[in-house]
């Protein structure tokens, strides 16, 4: 039997990079797929067939997690269409790094209101359903940098680290009615931002990892994963750091 056989998952965005890897992954273990992304494009649509080719139902919706009223309407027709919903995994971000001292407020409130509050937007509009259900796996994406905090970054960071006060918060919340609540705090990884940096970047942060390596989309995913599934049925409210001991 597969980790995930009768689960519902929906993953904000998820048509690359993590969040790709964490539905892919997903589908393996044999969870049906509710995604979310801006824009159904042909990379969403490819991903749909990828992920159905794998015998699961998937299923992307453009939507807007920053918005409020978008994620309350998502998870409204995925309930008409999957009838239920198991795991939340909260993914969508943006970075707009500078220094504070050039940082626009435009820069600053976009951050928080893609990364923080799309967290509470998904969080808030699958509550009822988890509730009624008494069974849920919130996963909501940090980074070490909320943890740990990175110069030039004190937007997202913050972002981050709201994500964290959020993640325990829920946790104590909602424990009584058999929902956990956990962070992923990755580090370094190499996905397509990472990708645009500069070869002696890329070293320099490899150098700094006691690994000597950045991480892959897949191993955060293998985290998720434990996460959702019962393997991880007695924790809740913690940050797990997939970061090769850059932030110990």
């Amino acid at each position: 039997m597969k980790l995930l056989d009768g689960k519902t998952a929906l993953i904000t965005g998820a048509s690359r990079g993590i969040g790709k890897a964490i539905a892919e992954k997903f589908a393996d273990e044999g969870a049906h797929l509710i995604l979310t992304d801006l824009f159904y494009d042909d990379q969403a649509k490819a991903l749909e067939e990828t992920l159905r080719s794998r015998g699961v139902k998937a299923k992307l919706y453009a939507s807007d997690a920053s918005k409020y009223l978008d994620a309350q309407k998502v998870v409204d027709e995925a309930m008409k269409e999957f009838g239920t919903i198991h795991i939340l995994v909260n993914n969508a971000g943006i970075t707009r790094d500078t220094l504070l001292m050039r940082m626009t407020e435009e820069q600053w409130d976009l951050v928080m209101t893609v990364n923080l509050k799309s967290v509470f937007n998904l969080t808030k509009a699958v509550q009822p359903v988890m509730l009624k259900q008494r069974d849920g796996s919130i996963i909501n994406l940090s980074s070490i940098v909320g943890v740990g905090g990175n110069a030039g970054q004190s937007n997202y960071s913050a972002s981050k680290a709201g994500i964290i006060g959020f993640t325990k918060s829920v946790a104590r919340e909602v424990g009584s009615r058999n929902i956990r609540c956990n962070a992923i705090a990755p580090g370094y990884i190499l996905t397509e931002m990472t990708a645009k940096l500069s070869e002696e970047v890329r070293k320099e942060w490899a150098d700094r990892i006691p690994m000597k390596r950045g991480g892959t989309p897949e191993e955060v995913a293998k985290v998720a994963l434990f996460l959702a599934s019962d393997l991880s049925s007695y924790v809740s409210g913690q940050v797990i750091q997939v970061c090769g001991a850059l932030l110990t």
